[in-house]
């Protein structure tokens, strides 16, 4: 398995190469978008996308338009390659602690690990205690999470946070909304009733919060607030603005934007963990009977140099609203054109606030689409999302598209390098930092990349891939869908080059194909752990 291992003389040297030479510590904001394969960003070149009742398409209507993404890719980088897991749990898991499910024993979100009393999953701050907002707070960042959480939060020590909380209130009357998919037992049966009707829903899904129309939205440390978790809205002007019209992603930019300010004023570096629901289908409470898997968002509209927004207006009750035009179509496309206007959004907040060249904005997923790759071990489908990196106050070495191996892994040892954190040679990270291939003359970031899927395991090099169903594919080539690669079932038609990076590759799964022989944490953990080192 790789140790993370980086001398004091390294780190340094790279961290005075990212920093301008007023020698401040760079803003970090990271985005991860929720269920979006690379395809559904035009800047990926795919010929294909999802429909909004999912599969495949080539009808154009449904493609995505990011100008925004598109203009950050080009003058940053974005990697072509990039790899999570298949499914949300254990890609965030991968994310939150820079490590795979070997260690942090999250293989997919119905099959987690015990703790190691034997009794529920293990908390990832337990199993993984250098976790990203570990390693931010070490570099000196005030540190806010905001969107989907999916797990126990209470060990991460982030600073604030507005959630909208992806994992469903279940039957938790939360008062500021109705819109909620709850279990009730009629007749010895469990059956999904919809909150708002008052009525069992009649296809399938899961229980679940509104997180986006009339959104269920927590505040955790809110300076303005008694308690360290509040329901918002929480007062007499939030009250009143509160309603149908309400959409839960501009909420939590809203509550993200006043963090960011406060610290650019303050003058105090600040590390932004955003993990967005736009990607992720949902039910949609506004039109419950939708064939589509996406609810429409506020209609935006782009003029070539700036986005203009259609005040939502939303009147009704009980599962019969009118909307008047303010909402667009039902569909993936419609959730990624909103990221691109909210990414527009955030350059204006950093060059308003005069640190635009002082901010590192990442884009993110965490899976494939839902309906095409999510929780798919089927060549890349499930793993492939989209990473791009803009950084205009750093020496990048690399522009634009860039023919490499990624891994959302990568992305913790990228930020301790960043604040000037080391991770002792001890504690096992399986992401490499990404600093030394975007701002030296390095060619390669990774030679292989790494992904799993309950008790399958995905990898792939540069010429060669192997998916969870133990089949084997030519990679050397990208086909225009970005995953129809050539089967290889006779390995003497291929070059010895790719022969000798499937033994590489053989040889590399062992060490974390440990499904059936370590699913559960070790009884009593992993032991005492080395502590993070600021670098002077």
């Amino acid at each position: 398995m790789r140790i993370l291992g980086r001398t004091l003389v390294v780190v340094t040297v790279l961290f005075s190469i990212v920093i301008k030479a007023q020698n401040k510590k760079p803003n970090i904001v990271l985005l991860f978008a929720d269920d979006i394969s690379a395809r559904e960003l035009p800047i990926y070149g795919a010929t294909v996308w999802s429909p909004p009742e999912g599969g495949t398409t080539q009808d154009i209507q449904y493609k995505a338009k990011t100008p925004v993404l598109d203009k950050l890719a080009e003058e940053g980088c974005y990697i072509k390659t990039a790899w999570a897991s298949t499914v949300c749990g254990p890609s965030r898991a991968m994310m939150m602690t820079g490590r795979y499910a070997h260690l942090h024993k999250w293989w997919h979100n119905k099959d987690k690990g015990k703790a190691p009393n034997g009794k529920g999953t293990w908390d990832l701050y337990e199993s993984s205690p250098h976790s990203i907002a570990h390693v931010a707070k070490a570099g000196g960042y005030a540190t806010f999470w905001a969107g989907k959480t999916q797990m126990n939060i209470e060990g991460f020590p982030f600073d604030e946070g507005c959630f909208t909380p992806g994992e469903g209130s279940y039957n938790k009357a939360i008062h500021t909304t109705d819109f909620r998919l709850e279990t009730r037992k009629e007749n010895g049966k469990k059956l999904i009733y919809n909150a708002d009707t008052n009525k069992p829903i009649h296809k399938k899904s899961y229980v679940q919060s509104g997180w986006y129309w009339q959104p269920h939205v927590q505040l955790m440390n809110h300076p303005k607030a008694k308690e360290k978790y509040v329901w918002w809205p929480n007062d007499e002007a939030s009250k009143n603005r509160f309603g149908l019209h309400t959409f839960g992603p501009d909420v939590e930019l809203e509550f993200t934007f006043d963090f960011i300010e406060r610290k650019a004023k303050a003058n105090e570096p600040f590390f932004v963990y955003h993990t967005s629901h736009l990607g992720h289908d949902a039910w949609d409470f506004l039109n419950p009977n939708t064939k589509g898997k996406w609810p429409g968002t506020p209609k935006i509209s782009w003029d070539g140099k700036k986005y203009t927004r259609t005040t939502p207006k939303v009147t009704g009750d009980n599962g019969v609203y009118n909307d008047y035009g303010t909402i667009t179509e039902n569909g993936i496309h419609s959730h990624v054109n909103y990221l691109d206007y909210q990414v527009w959004q955030y350059m204006n907040k950093f060059k308003a606030l005069g640190i635009e060249n002082n901010t590192i904005f990442i884009f993110c997923a965490d899976n494939g689409t839902s309906g095409y790759g999510k929780s798919s071990p089927i060549s890349q489908k499930g793993t492939h999302v989209p990473l791009i990196i803009y950084a205009p106050g750093m020496n990048l070495t690399k522009k634009g598209a860039q023919d490499a191996l990624a891994n959302m892994s990568d992305l913790i040892p990228t930020i301790a390098d960043l604040g000037g954190v080391k991770i002792p040679d001890s504690y096992e990270i399986n992401g490499e930092s990404l600093i030394p291939f975007l701002t030296t003359d390095k060619p390669k970031h990774r030679e292989w990349i790494y992904g799993y899927h309950k008790e399958t395991t995905i990898i792939r090099g540069d010429l060669v891939m192997k998916d969870g169903n133990n089949v084997w594919y030519d990679v050397s080539k990208y086909p225009k869908d970005l995953i129809s690669f050539p089967k290889i079932k006779d390995w003497s038609k291929v070059s010895e080059a790719h022969r000798n990076e499937r033994d590489v590759l053989n040889k590399v799964v062992p060490r974390f194909d440990l499904h059936a022989t370590a699913h559960d944490a070790p009884k009593g953990g992993y032991g005492k752990v080395d502590s993070l080192v600021k670098n002077k």
